[in-house]
Parts: C-alpha cells; sequence; structure tokens
C-alpha cells in the first residue's frame, strides 16, 4: 500500500501528544497530595525519574529503534507508556508510592524515551526537502500534548477520581499510539518527494548532509559534543524558566496566583509553537544560524529580566525563551541529519537526549538553590546569561566546523 508521507507525520503526531501528557503533570501534584497525604517532594520525584529515564532510555535503546524499525519500536513505546500508566493507577489505588514510581516513572519512562525518539528519523526520511518542518510537526506534538491532556484529566479526576482517571487516559493513549504505530513506516531506499517530470529541479531543494555516519562514528566527532553542549545550554536554560515561572511572575511582576497559572497554560502554547514555527523556519535560514539567534537572544532576555516588573514585559520575555526551549528540540533531528546523515539518526538523536536528562536535572535545582539561598531569582538569571553567551560561541565554533570540514571535502575532491 501507497503510504501519504502527511498521514506518516499525523501518525508521529498522534504518538507524540500522547507522551506529551508527561509536561500537564502539574495538574495531578495538588490532586495526589490532597487526597494520599503525600509531600509534594514525594509526588514531584516520579516526574524526574520519568523525564531522566526519556534521556536515558533514548541514548539506551536508540540503535535498536534503527534495527526494529518505526512500527515496532512505537508499539513497544505504546505497551510500555500505557503499562505504566496502569501500574500508576494501581499506585493510586492501594496508596503505594513504590508502584507509582515504578509505574509512571521506571516504565512510563521508558515508553517516554522510546516514543519520542521512534518516528522521528522515519519523519526526516520522508521530508528530505523540509527536514525542519518535519520534525517540529513531530515533536510540537509533544510540546502541545499538555494543552490537550490537562483539561481532561482535570475533568476525569472529579468526575471518577484518580486512579480510574489513570486507567482511562491508559486506554486512550494506547489507542492514538498503536493507530499512529500501525501506519509509520520508513519509506524506500533513495526516496524522493513529488517524482515528476522535474525531478531534477526538485531534488535540488533537498539539503545534502555534511556524513553519513553511525552512532559510534559520530561521538568520536568534536561536532556532536559542541552539540551536546549547545543542547543542554538551551533545554537548561528554558526548563529553569519553566520551573520558576509561575512564582517568577507573582515575585516580580505582583501577578495574582489565577494570573501566573493562565500565563503557565499560554507558555504550552509556545513551547509547542515554536517547535514547529522555528524548526520550519530553519529550513531556509539554517540549524547553526538558528541556534545562534536563539542564544543572542536568550543573553539580552536573562540580562533584560532581574530589572523587569512589569507583568506584560515579563510575559512576553518568557513566551520567547519558552518558544526557543521548544524550537531547540524540533531543531535537533534536522541538524543531527544535516551533520552525520540518516543512517542511525535514531540512534545518534537517543544519545544527545541525554543532555535533556542532564538539563532537566541542572537547571531546576540550580534556580532553587539560587532563590533558597539569596531570596530572588536575579542571579539566576545572571548566570545563565553567561551560559547562553558561552553557547552562543559554541555555536560560532559549530558553524566554522562545518565550513572546515565542507573546504576540506572540496579540496579534498578537487
Amino acid at each position: 500500500m501507497r503510504k501519504n508521507r502527511w498521514l506518516i507525520a499525523l501518525s508521529a503526531i498522534a504518538i507524540h501528544l500522547s507522551i506529551g501528557s508527561v509536561y500537564a503533570y502539574s495538574v495531578l501534584k495538588y490532586p495526589i497530595v490532597e487526597n494520599l497525604g503525600w509531600s509534594d517532594k514525594t509526588v514531584t520525584v516520579s516526574f524526574t525519574i520519568a523525564i531522566a529515564l526519556l534521556g536515558t532510555s533514548a541514548a539506551t535503546f536508540g540503535r535498536f529503534v534503527e534495527k526494529w524499525g518505526p512500527r515496532k519500536s512505537a508499539t513497544i513505546a505504546a505497551f510500555f507508556f500505557a503499562s505504566g500508566q496502569v501500574i500508576a493507577g494501581f499506585g493510586m489505588l492501594t496508596s503505594s508510592v513504590a508502584l507509582f514510581y515504578l509505574g509512571y516513572g521506571v516504565i512510563g519512562g521508558i515508553g517516554l524515551g522510546l516514543g519520542y525518539i521512534s518516528p522521528v528519523s522515519t519523519l526526516v526520511k520522508w521530508f528530505p526537502d523540509r527536514r525542519g518542518l518535519a520534525t517540529g510537526m513531530a515533536v510540537m506534538g509533544f510540546g502541545a500534548g499538555s494543552l490537550i491532556a490537562a483539561p481532561i484529566i482535570t475533568q476525569l479526576i472529579k468526575n471518577v477520581g484518580l486512579h480510574n482517571m489513570f486507567f482511562i487516559m491508559a486506554s486512550v493513549y494506547f489507542i492514538l499510539m498503536i493507530s499512529g504505530a500501525s501506519y509509520i513506516i520508513k519509506p524506500v531506499e533513495g526516496y524522493t518527494p513529488n517524482k515528476t517530470k522535474n525531478k531534477e529541479q526538485k531534488t535540488k531543494k533537498i539539503t545534502p548532509s555534511l556524513q553519513q555516519l553511525n552512532a559510534k562514528e559520530a561521538i568520536r566527532t568534536s561536532r556532536f559534543w559542541l552539540l551536546w553542549l549547545m543542547m543542554f545550554i538551551n533545554i537548561s536554560t528554558g526548563i529553569m524558566l519553566i520551573s520558576a515561572a509561575s512564582p517568577l511572575a507573582q515575585t516580580k511582576a505582583g501577578m495574582t496566583a489565577t494570573a501566573a497559572a493562565t500565563m503557565v497554560g499560554v507558555m504550552g502554547l509556545f513551547n509547542g509553537g515554536g517547535r514547529l514555527g522555528w524548526s520550519a523556519f530553519s529550513d531556509r535560514l539554517g540549524r547553526s544560524n538558528v541556534f545562534m539567534m536563539f542564544f543572542g537572544v536568550e543573553a539580552i532576555i536573562m540580562l533584560l529580566l532581574p530589572n523587569v516588573t512589569n507583568a506584560l514585559l515579563l510575559q512576553a520575555l518568557i513566551f520567547i525563551t519558552v518558544s526557543m526551549y521548544g524550537g531547540g528540540f524540533a531543531l535537533l533531528p534536522a541538524f543531527i541529519s544535516d551533520l552525520f546523515g540518516t543512517r542511525q539518526l535514531g540512534a545518534i538523536h537517543g544519545l544527545l537526549l541525554t543532555s535533556w536528562s542532564a538539563a532537566g536535572v541542572f537547571g531546576p535545582l540550580l534556580v532553587a538553590y539560587i532563590k533558597d539561598t539569596t531570596g530572588n531569582y536575579n542571579m539566576a538569571f545572571y548566570i545563565f546569561a553567561g551560559l547562553v553567551s558561552l553557547a552562543l560561541i559554541i555555536s560560532l565554533m559549530m558553524k566554522r566546523s562545518i565550513r572546515a570540514f565542507l573546504n576540506y571535502t572540496i579540496n579534498k575532491a578537487s
């Protein structure tokens, strides 16, 4: 059966919308605390485990995703993620912290990692002419998943209770993910879109990869580690701001708790929209140029934030940063394809996602420590201004490395 690449993209979005519900975790915290009497810290640990397992499982299973193919990988991810929700539900039913950690954190976290990387490398192969747009469409679903899941989860908790909510959502996630997995496959070798009489004209739009490397070869290059550092700093900056957004808005700009909560919801729109918008923009401007722009703008924003007290300006600066945080995730697979080819894109993507696990711990813990020791967030912003300035230098080094390799290749060929 002939596959439609836009339906392949829709299948990837279905998978990422499901696992993206993890970003709605905040709506679970207070109901669990109130119903089971667990501490806020106890409940938060499960989310930390899930995010940590996302990166480590993506790195561990990345090479198997390439071997198994997207359909089998996404199917396994569906079983892990849905099973994790079911076990978490039994944890609620029996008031067992261990079951909750095992289900939502460990098993669900493995499903997160597998589900995140399974469709991405396939989409890049289906859209060689629009790599940024393709990966943006997929990970936009992950960023926007909380917008859909949060109100549904909240309503289900009110109507059927905590444990039943987990059971119902597990069924919904499983159906969505299996539906997406059943359609998604790799394109035939050498696939190019829109094969017409003007084939030569069409294929000129396809950006050639710098090299075709496997995962072991990729990690031996300086470009791999430069990209890892760029992602680590971009994610740390974004997730730091996300973790502190509500209290920051209330203390710096005098916003009410309700207004701050509304702002947090709108941040999800910019997180998801940035993934699609910036990635599509990178197809025209170039991945390295977009990252350079990110870090330049973020450095200015970090320096401005300590002195901002106007609510509208504060929100605008936060929304811009969050859009770039989301955009970095969408640029990553396309940039990997540019630098290392599509031969083992899933495996390389998985290894680079360890930057997410590291940043997910570093960013929030650093800003929380500074707030506890100084009483405000100002020093954190100055530290991150320095970090994103360093990232700007690293992105310049990346651009220089790419140019040097291209010149070397041209000279060698001649």
